[in-house]
């Protein structure tokens, strides 16, 4: 250690290092040797080893081009985007469980995702608009997302997931998909109303006789206050006058515009009429403005007594829990009659009927024939050890259910229309089997660097072992 003289006379003498002033940093020398990845194949400079670049290896695009091809035209238009570029993004959206926008500013970011979506040179620019998703969707429908889900099952069996024994035996049950509206409440639609025929009124120039818009949010606060201090009679008055005001503006509205605005707004002036004249007990209610689809489902939840959205019916594999079946199920119809539908989807998307179908108590009565195929219910007795065993295992759908809602898009269903609901169900069913796979992989890579580090560590006791034997 050096003495305090000799740091006093160095702090005096200005050197940096004692004077608490920082030393320049040294450059670094620059050198070109390696190539900007803009100007390199990325076949070059990613890892071939990487997750994505293995399952892009096992998907079959060519058939996917061929399948879609027609829906297409030749000679007219604006050339259309490669076919690889928007199955890889709606690949990547679901299999990441995140928006359209998200997805084309992650695509910009990640040369994997590029490479996956088939691009052999790293790209700097956005590859499409995000609203280009949506109209493709439009325009391959329901039977185009199952021919996705239908890839996805194919790279399943191509990465040794599935076999054509896996098949044989599914399980089948239903879930809720809710669409993204808020909690309907008599209170917010009657605001929604509200704000609608205010929306109309100043896009068609029409004067209203009172707006009502400051006692419209005077009111509604009032009422939030009333039901959270469980002062329910006083909260009922307001909404009666929430409902008067919002029904005066409507006819006001109604009364001033004309034929052609009318037929312009018909959609809005329709479904608002219906919420204000319907009931506590009126069947087919109006739950939503912007989404008039959505329907009440009971589950017998105690978390959740009832959701907003559609039921969706979902088929799995009895051993790995591969989704070979999913659609939207409009209506709210019993668990029973969907299955007959179910099964059709999955002989269609696997082309081939299951030999055994497992349910739970919910699908007595499903009237499905045991010839087509046979239907074990949940609690069913005098079965042998095997199918005991086999109809145990039923329950394991519903972890397959969770992981659709948790890590994809089922859980909050953001597309419109009933097009949408059916569109969104069975792209969430390849999003999850895609995540199967790419765990699949990620697993036998760690197999395979355990074995290799376990062979490594007995490479290097062997001098060891053998001074020992000496």
């Amino acid at each position: 250690m050096k003495p305090f003289k000799y740091l006093v006379h160095q702090i005096d003498r200005g050197n940096p290092r004692l004077s608490g002033v920082p030393m320049k940093p040294k450059a670094k020398p620059r050198t070109n040797a390696v190539p900007l990845i803009a100007t390199m194949r990325l076949d070059l400079a990613l890892d071939m080893d990487h997750e994505l670049v293995r399952l892009a290896g096992v998907i079959p695009w060519n058939r996917l081009a061929e399948e879609f091809g027609p829906l297409y035209c030749a000679d007219n238009g604006r050339p259309g985007l490669p076919i690889r570029l928007m199955a890889g993004l709606h690949f990547l959206k679901h299999l990441k469980g995140i928006s359209d926008e998200q997805t084309v500013r992650g695509w910009v970011e990640n040369p994997y995702w590029q490479f996956f979506c088939g691009e052999e040179f790293f790209q700097h620019a956005l590859p499409i608009d995000p609203s280009q998703m949506t109209r493709w969707r439009q325009r391959i429908g329901e039977e185009g997302v199952e021919r996705l889900l239908q890839a996805t099952i194919a790279a399943g069996q191509a990465a040794g997931l599935l076999n054509e024994r896996s098949f044989d035996q599914i399980i089948v049950d239903t879930t809720v998909q809710p669409k993204a509206v808020e909690h309907p409440t008599d209170a917010r639609l009657y605001r929604k109303i509200h704000a609608a025929m205010l929306r109309i009124a100043k896009s068609e120039g029409i004067v209203l006789r009172q707006s009502y818009r400051k006692l419209m949010e005077r009111a509604f606060r009032k009422h939030g206050g009333h039901s959270k201090a469980r002062q329910f009679n006083r909260a009922k008055r307001v909404l009666r006058s929430l409902k008067t005001m919002a029904g005066r503006v409507m006819r006001d509205v109604e009364r001033k515009m004309g034929d052609t605005a009318f037929e312009t707004h018909k959609g809005t002036m329709l479904l608002s009429e219906l919420i204000l004249t319907q009931k506590r007990f009126t069947k087919g209610k109006v739950y939503s403005l912007h989404a008039p689809e959505v329907e009440c489902i009971a589950k017998g939840k105690a978390h959740k007594p009832y959701e907003f959205g559609v039921k969706v019916s979902l088929a799995v594999t009895h051993k790995e829990g591969f989704v070979v079946g999913i659609q939207a199920c409009p209506g709210n119809p019993y668990d029973g009659h969907t299955l007959d539908d179910q099964l059709d989807q999955v002989e269609r998307i696997t082309g081939k009927m299951p030999t055994t179908t497992f349910v739970d108590r919910g699908y007595k009565g499903h009237g499905v024939a045991a010839e087509r195929s046979r239907v074990l219910i949940s609690g069913t007795r005098k079965l042998g050890y095997t199918l005991k065993r086999h109809l145990r295992r039923r329950s394991a759908i519903e972890p397959e259910i969770g992981h659709l809602k948790a890590e994809g898009l089922l859980g909050r269903n953001f597309l419109k229309g009933m097009a949408g609901d059916a569109i969104n169900a069975v792209l969430c069913g390849a999003g999850h089997n895609l995540r199967k796979i790419l765990a699949r992989m990620r697993f036998g890579l760690y197999r395979w660097v355990a074995a290799y580090a376990e062979a490594t560590s007995w490479l290097r006791l062997m001098p060891q072992l053998r001074l020992q034997a000496a």
